[in-house]
Order: structure tokens, then sequence, then C-alpha cells
């Protein structure tokens, strides 16, 4: 089935069609990762975005039930350079093409992933649809321009109610913001009690908790439109210690005064090497991020820089001066990726354990 990739400066590629048949415009984005595409596209932090993967093969191992991310994708469309029909993994469950096809999302081969992605690079993100050849050209292409990319993605994907997630140890509150279930899943493995809570908690909620610390997980889209969360990080901070990651590292940046920008590209992969700047050390990270800190909006009386990226220099990492709070932009939870920053969860146990005694 010829299905057509339009992006909206025009440019059309045209490939065979996989997973559902659907007509779907969303953010055309790309990710160097080579493997992990189960855990990529049950990403929350990918809602609304059509996923480009620079790997060639795409689905060789299919999909199991083990490496989700979320139980609901809702990315909006996946294009690969070969799809791969067959899945040979003794984990494997289903095919790449029966998953998309079960969570109604459209998915595009043959395509020239390598120069989508230079274009990417080169002009940076932008809208894209996906839609059958059969489709009016003129109309599809006048539909791409006129849609208006939704705001409110946080809202789409965060938790409505509260919901437990029961360990015998430290009590940790979780603000989803479209977590993954890897950062859960290493809260877990240090028996931390969980209580997962919407992205709109209000702060005196949290504090009735009476938790040992909060942590502020991923999630999709601009950190600015949850005006909510950063007021509510002002009013727990340096009552509670806090961990951010990804949006929750913007959000607290934005908390504490810090401006924060989009990005022409982004950083989506698994191969994005860290500098913590105190000792010089390199981790290679898992990153998926549309958004960063801009450094020179910094108060340095508020925040300290801890980590930054070894290939552009943009922020990775800042801890609070005077409050035990701290948040790095990558997946130290790495799923998938590198497990070089796993040591950040070690880090936040230490810092409640601390915080608990003083008080």
């Amino acid at each position: 089935m010829k299905r057509l990739l339009i992006l909206e400066d025009g440019t059309v590629f045209e490939g065979e069609g996989f997973g559902a048949e659907a007509t779907v415009v969303g953010e055309v984005v790309f990710t160097t990762s080579m493997t992990g595409y189960q855990e990529t596209i049950t990403d929350q932090s990918f809602n609304g975005q059509i996923i480009t993967f620079t790997y060639p093969m795409v689905g060789n191992y299919g999909v199991n039930r083990d490496d989700y991310e979320s139980i609901a994708p809702t990315c909006k469309g996946v294009i690969v350079k070969e799809h791969a029909r067959l899945a040979s993994n003794w984990r494997n469950q289903m095919t790449l093409d029966e998953f998309l096809k079960r969570k109604g999302i459209p998915g595009i081969a043959g395509i020239d992933t390598r120069a989508l992605t230079k274009k990417l690079r080169s002009v940076g993100t932008m809208k894209g649809s996906i839609v059958d050849p059969a489709d009016q050209f003129e109309h599809s292409f006048d539909q791409l321009k006129a849609t208006v990319l939704p705001t409110n993605q946080v809202a789409q994907v965060s938790t409505v109610t509260p919901y437990p997630s029961p360990g015998v140890g430290r009590n940790v509150v979780v603000i989803d913001f479209g977590l993954k279930h890897s950062i859960l899943r290493e809260l877990s493995r240090r028996e931390c009690n969980l209580t997962v809570m919407p992205y709109n908690t209000d702060a005196q909620t949290i504090l009735d908790l009476c938790p040992d610390g909060v942590m502020l997980t991923n999630g999709p889209g601009d950190p600015k439109d949850v005006p909510e969360a950063i007021e509510m990080i002002k009013q727990i901070q340096g009552k509670v210690p806090i961990f951010g990651i990804c949006l929750g590292h913007q959000l607290f940046s934005l908390a504490n005064g810090a401006d924060t920008y989009k990005m022409k590209f982004g950083h989506r992969g698994l191969n994005h090497p860290v500098r913590e700047i105190a000792t010089g050390r390199i981790d290679f990270t898992s990153q998926n991020h549309g958004f960063a800190v801009d450094e020179k909006t910094i108060d340095p009386d508020q925040l300290m820089v801890t980590h930054v990226e070894v290939n552009d220099g943009t922020i990775e990492g800042v801890r609070h001066r005077n409050y035990p709070a701290f948040s790095v932009q990558y997946h130290p939870d790495a799923a998938p990726g590198p497990h070089d920053g796993v040591h950040l969860f070690d880090e936040f146990m230490e810092m409640m354990d601390a915080w608990k005694e003083q008080a």
C-alpha cells in the first residue's frame, strides 16, 4: 500500500504503508537510537510527533510485554527506511506492524531517512502528514499547513487520578507529566513507596502526603505550557527533596528564574555524551527533548550548572544552591539506552535520607 509523507515546506516522500491505515498530522522529528524502538514509540514524550528512525532497519525483534514505557502510546506516526516484516526474538509476542495496527498508529517505510534527517537538521523540525496517494494533494497540503499543533500535551498524557505503587521504603510522590514506566521501575528497585499524582496537583496536596521526596518526570511539549506545575515547584522546594528528569528539569529551572527555548531539532537518541562539570566524568545518555534551558538566564545565586552536553554545550543538569533539589535533562532510567546515569537515583535516595536525618 503506497503512502506519502508530506512536509509543511512542500517536500514529498513516497513509501509503503504499514501499521494503521490512518491519515495523521504531527511534528516530524528524528531519533538516532539503534535499538529500543518499542520503548521509543511508547515514550509519552513523543506525544503528537511523527518519529523518524535513522537506524536503517526497524522491527526485526518484534514487540514484547516487558519493554512498554506506556500502555497507550500517543505518537502520531513512525517513519523507517526498512520495516522488518518478520520478527525474530525469544521475547517476541507480535510484529511491529501488528502492534501499530492495534494502537492506531500509521507507519511508512521505504523513505530515504538520511535525506529526511539532513533536512530536519538543516531547516529544523516541522509539521508533516502521512496520507494516501489517492487523496488530493492540494487538499492534504492545505490541511497540513492549516493544522495548529496542540499545546495541552501534558494534559493528554498525565494520569487523571492519583494511584499508588506500594513499596516498603522511602515515601516518594511522583508527579506525572508523561512518565516512563522505567522511572517507576528504578524507584521500585530501591524499595520506594510511590504515589503517582496528576500534573496539576497543587503543592499542599503533595505536602499533605508527607513525602520523603518528589520526582518530577519527563513529558512532552513546551514546559511553559504547564504554569501550574511551575508554581507548585516554587511552593514545595525547600520543604522536600526534589529530583527532576527531562521536562521535570525544565520546569524546575523555570521555577527558579531560568528561561527555556525551543531547539532547532532537539536531542533524541541513546548516544548523547554528557560531562559532569565537577568531576569531568563523561556519561553516554538517553535523551528525548525539543526544549532546553537557556544558560544565560540561570541565576547563579539560585542554581548551579552541574552537567553540559559535550556536542553542543547545552545545559544537561542543575542543582539548587540552597535546597535539596537537582535535575537532569537526560533520562538516567535508560530505557532504552546506556545505564551510565542510573547512579542519580541513588543520589536521590541519599539526598532524601540526609534530609530526613536533618529534619
